[in-house]
């Protein structure tokens, strides 16, 4: 999953983005709402954390033109202004959760979760592809009664590959939501990291849940 950073304190965001990577997300930053606008508007986020004291454009005015453009990405509010009439503004421009500051980490990474969750359509979190199951709370991945350790990346790449099981998901898709914008598309690195997971989740098996669709990309199914 992708998510999107919009917060001018340079330790506030370093610290979230951290926490965020460390739970397999890719993580943009950005200081200036302005290119906050552009990058919500431009790229398809999974989430979008979003201060609301912004140079710039506010970020309640960020939020404002983002769901006015047709932007559905959840977006979590978070600021040091914890005032009731504030938090009504932000969730009746369009935010999804509010956060304020200081917070724990484990609860924003649980309303991130939570966010995804509702997003993604899955109530319980837990992704299920045949006998493959992953856990996101716990990042458990077990196939039948085997355990699979997976690298931070692998798991992120499979996280995605699960969520949308049955659809084709090309080069550039696994791109925008896997890797961040420093990522060198013209690399085969997609093509490794698919087959460090077929490697772990198909290798000896009867079958396969990574399928390649030759000229398009990769799709995860349980159908052959």
């Amino acid at each position: 999953m992708r998510i999107l950073v919009v917060e001018d304190e340079p330790k506030v965001a370093s610290f979230i983005r951290r926490a965020l990577e460390e739970e397999s997300y890719a993580v943009d930053v950005c200081a200036d709402g302005q290119q906050g606008l552009d990058w919500a508007q431009s790229i398809d986020y999974d989430l979008i954390v979003l201060d609301l004291m912004l140079p710039g454009i506010p970020g309640l005015e960020l939020l404002k033109q983002i769901r006015k453009a047709g932007v559905k990405t959840p977006v979590m509010i978070l600021t040091a202004r914890s005032e009731v009439d504030q938090r009504v503004k932000g969730l009746d421009a369009g935010a999804d959760d509010y956060l304020t500051k200081p917070f724990a980490i484990e609860e924003l990474l649980a309303r991130a979760r939570a966010l995804l969750r509702r997003a993604g359509g899955v109530p319980s979190g837990i992704l299920e592809v045949s006998d493959l199951v992953l856990n996101p709370v716990t990042r458990e991945v077990t196939r039948g009664d085997q355990r699979i350790e997976l690298t931070t990346k692998e798991y992120a790449l499979l996280e995605y590959l699960m969520r949308n099981a049955g659809r084709v998901l090309t080069r550039p898709m696994i791109t925008e939501h896997v890797w961040d914008l420093d990522f060198d598309t013209f690399t085969n690195v997609i093509d490794v990291y698919i087959s460090y997971l077929r490697n772990k989740i198909d290798r000896g098996r009867e079958q396969s849940l990574i399928q390649t669709v030759r000229g398009s990309g990769y799709v995860m199914r349980s159908d052959p």
